[in-house]
Parts: C-alpha cells; structure tokens; sequence
C-alpha cells in the first residue's frame, strides 16, 4: 500500500450552479479554476498556487429530483474498490454508485455509511488520478477531516474495519471531546458526535486559510453564510463552519497561530492535528 492507502486524496463539490460556486470559492479561498470538461460531462479543476485541490462537477439532474443537495464529498484511497464496497455493505452502510471506470484515470464508488454520510471510494489507475495532497497546510488547501455523527460509537464501528484506521488521541473542543483517527500512524481526521436534533451524519472538510477573519467578511459578501465562528480552540488555530450560496456546508480553519492554554503546546504549523469542535 503506497502512502495514499486509506487516507483522502481527494475532494469533490456537487453543486446546482458551477458558475456560481466557482466565482464563491475563488473569492473566498483565492483557487484558480482549469476547465477539463469532457464532451456532455463539465468539470472544473480548483487549484491553490497552481496544484489541484479539489474537483467541481454539476449536481446530476436525477440526483436533484431524488432530494440531494448540493455537498462536498471526500474521497478515500482504497486498495481495492469492488473489495471495499462489498465490506460497506457488510458493515450496514449503502453503495449509491456501484464500482466505476473513469477511463485511464481511476476506478470509485460512492458509499454512505449507517448514518447516511457519504464518501467515495478511489483506486487511481496508474499515472492518473488523485495523490495525497502534498502540502496540507498551505493556504487552500484541505486542512483537516471531520465526522459530524449520530453516534460516535457506531461511526468507529463502521470506519475503523473498513479502512483500517486507528483511535489516536482525544483532542478537546468547545463543546467536548472529538477521537482523532489516524492512517499508519499519521493523524488526519477527528470523529464527534453531532448535534441532538441532527438529521443524519456528516463529512466536514476544512480549507486552509491565512486570516480567518478576512476569510469570513469574504464568505459574507460573496453570497455565502457564517454557520458558526470564528472559534479558537485551546491549540490557538481558529476555525469556522459555512455555508455556500447553493447551501454545501464546508469550514475554514487558520493553523498559523498556536499558543499554550493550559496543558496545550504551540508547536507551529505542522504540530499536529487541530483541536476539534462541534
């Protein structure tokens, strides 16, 4: 297993307006776009100092008639796609898009665990398709992971046999603990229990940014809304949860300054993993 196994290597929005969402994001986070559209099938690249970050694509028409809404959705590196779903199934989650071929770049599914949050499963084809982001914490690009569940308990029942990953540390937040979950050692997500009156489980993705609050005036003006923050966590990051103009939820999370609080450390940019909150 190189690296990238079992760790995201990719992100995705689906939105009901790409020219909308791409003209938010580029204000918000500074992204240029390249169009690599394929004929009948739009896509838009998000890049961050010219390496891509993240994909946007069209929400399906059938989708939007069957209640989805406009999200962003997180792609897990697996050994084997066909493999992996299976063991979704297994494990009470559902395949909403059985194992495909993207032609000469990768193989996906996407998944929906017990309590309906969903992932996509990748396997690149040799020479395409996503890699671990190589800088994950430069402006812009995807800064932290983080489950929003029903049940904490059922969502490390569900994870951790299916993509190996392991309990780390417990790190604390505003409103509580969050298990932290690593991939061969490495730290690269937070799992917490949601709100009571939540509906269904949650992937929150955190984007880079230098300035949380220039970030949000940004958010606020470019049609968007502030759901929650700015927080500071005892870490000393700040970290906010928003909303796009086409209603995906996404957050904001500034790494530069740490301080101690308590028994917390700085450490500098790359100590480790952000304090998670609710």
């Amino acid at each position: 297993m190189d690296k990238s196994g079992n760790r995201f290597v990719w992100y995705e929005l689906t939105t009901a307006d790409m020219d909308s969402a791409a003209a938010f994001y580029t204000r918000v986070l500074g992204w240029g776009t390249a169009d690599v559209s394929a004929p009948g099938k739009p896509y838009v690249l998000f890049t961050a100092g010219g390496a891509p970050v993240a994909g946007l694509m069209q929400l399906p028409l059938d989708a939007a008639e069957a209640g989805a809404a406009p999200q962003w959705i997180g792609y897990v590196a697996v050994d084997d796609v066909d493999d992996t779903a299976a063991r979704v199934r297994k494990l009470g989650g559902v395949v909403h898009v059985p194992p495909t071929d993207v032609l000469g770049i990768s193989r996906f599914s996407i998944i929906a665990d017990p309590q309906r949050a969903t992932l996509a499963l990748v396997k690149a084809r040799e020479g395409g398709g996503p890699q671990a982001p190589a800088q994950p914490d430069a402006p812009g690009h995807l800064g932290w992971h983080e489950l929003h569940a029903l049940s904490l308990e059922a969502a490390l029942a569900f994870y951790l046999p299916l993509f190996g990953w392991e309990k780390a540390s417990i790190q604390a937040g505003p409103a509580g603990g969050s298990q932290v979950f690593s991939a061969g050692g490495e730290p690269i997500g937070g799992m917490l229990s949601g709100p009571e009156d939540a509906q269904a489980s949650i992937w929150l993705y955190y984007f880079n940014v230098h300035g949380i609050g220039g970030a949000l005036k940004r958010v606020e003006a470019a049609g968007g809304q502030i759901l929650d923050g700015p927080l500071a966590l005892p870490s000393g990051v700040q970290i906010a949860h928003c909303r796009d103009p086409q209603g995906a939820i996404f957050a904001l999370i500034d790494k530069r300054i740490r301080v101690t609080i308590g028994c917390y450390q700085s450490q500098g940019p790359s100590a480790g993993p952000p304090d998670s909150e609710p």
